[in-house]
């Protein structure tokens, strides 16, 4: 009886954080897409949910049910779950200040042609990284999988999130470079990009 208390608990409570965490990014992801761009111009893309996302999602819910039924005690590392939930929280954070800073600048798909309205932005967040954006998706989806102490997750999330992006910023880099010039080439020699391991 008092296993099956201690099942319910952790389970309740690591799942409502991480369908909760998952929903808001998700809407306010949404929401910042309209407001910044109108209603016209956003479609369900900016949901930013792919085939690849979703079996992503799916696995790491397996593997947490896997690991629940099989080894309950092993998702019974609250200090493990919350640095997880700390995670979630400051990825959060930072991706939504990204967003936030650069106002009509930020989209979802990378721009290869320069609309009037594109700016380099340099201030606020920019300041710190390059990819505040970047660097906060991979803080939150690292840590929505610490948070479930989900082991193999973790890691499946922080390499291919890692690769992503470590594949996306010099492409996205190239365009910048045709926008921007000097002006971003002298701001990347003294900004880090935000994800490890990517100059």
């Amino acid at each position: 009886m008092k296993m099956t208390e201690m099942f319910s608990y952790t389970a309740c409570r690591q799942l409502s954080q991480m369908f909760f965490a998952v929903f808001f990014f998700h809407m306010s992801e949404y929401i910042l897409a309209i407001a910044f761009h109108g209603s016209q111009s956003v479609t369900l893309r900016s949901l930013l949910i792919s085939k690849n996302y979703i079996l992503a999602m799916l696995f790491s819910m397996m593997e947490y049910i896997v690991e629940i039924v099989l080894f309950p005690g092993s998702k019974d590392f609250w200090w493990i779950s919350n640095v997880g939930l700390v995670m979630v929280i400051v990825g959060e954070i930072i991706r939504k200040s990204a967003i936030l800073t650069a106002g009509r600048s930020f989209t979802h798909i990378i721009k290869v042609c320069h609309e009037e309205h594109h700016e380099l932005i340099t201030r606020g967040v920019y300041g710190f990284v390059r990819h505040p954006s970047y660097c906060g998706f991979l803080i939150w989806s690292v840590g929505t999988q610490i948070m479930l102490c989900n082991p193999m997750s973790t890691i499946g999330f922080a390499f291919v999130v890692w690769h992503f992006f470590a594949e996306r910023i010099p492409y996205e880099e190239y365009f910048l470079k045709e926008f921007f010039g000097i002006q971003y080439e002298e701001y990347a020699q003294r900004v880090p990009s935000g994800v490890p391991f990517v100059k």
